[in-house]
Order: C-alpha cells, then sequence, then structure tokens
C-alpha cells in the first residue's frame, strides 16, 4: 500500500468551532501529516498525507464530532511532500 496527499476545503460551520485544533488530534490519531488553515471566505483548507484508510479515518471523525457542521468537502489528489508532522497554519 503507498501514500497518498489530498488537498481539502472544507465548507460549512467549520470556524470558530474547534476544527483545526480537531484536524490536528485526528491527524495525529492516525498518523496522517500535513497542515489546516481557516481560509478568508469562511472555509478551511488542509493538505493531508498517509494511506488512504489513514485519512479516511480521519475525516470521518472530523465528520462525526458534534461541533459545527460540515456542509461540503471538496478534494483533490496532489504530489506527496513527505510531510513530518501535521501543524496548524
Amino acid at each position: 500500500m503507498e501514500k497518498i496527499r489530498k488537498h481539502l476545503v472544507f465548507s460549512g460551520y467549520v470556524q470558530g468551532v474547534g476544527f483545526r485544533y480537531r484536524a490536528l488530534h485526528s491527524a495525529r490519531r492516525f498518523g496522517v501529516t500535513g497542515w489546516v488553515r481557516n481560509l478568508y471566505d469562511g472555509s478551511v483548507e488542509m493538505e493531508a498525507e498517509g494511506y488512504a484508510e489513514d485519512i479516511d479515518a480521519m475525516l470521518l471523525a472530523l465528520e462525526q464530532h458534534i461541533w459545527g457542521h460540515i456542509e461540503e468537502i471538496r478534494a483533490k489528489k496532489i504530489p506527496l511532500q513527505n510531510d513530518r508532522d501535521f501543524e496548524i497554519r
């Protein structure tokens, strides 16, 4: 199994509810690297790198949390960057 990297944009009620901190915790829990940051339009942008099932598990954990509300996730595969950790930008 090989690693992948995804660029994701989350829209909905995702700012001001601890989304980036939950993403950090979930990424580290599932061994996913990359970063997350707020965008000026109220959405949240993320790049996540790891095994597909680990990224999926991280996303499921984010969707199942009781805070906020994710209305849409736009995702596309991008080239690997071999990050060492997951960070909030």
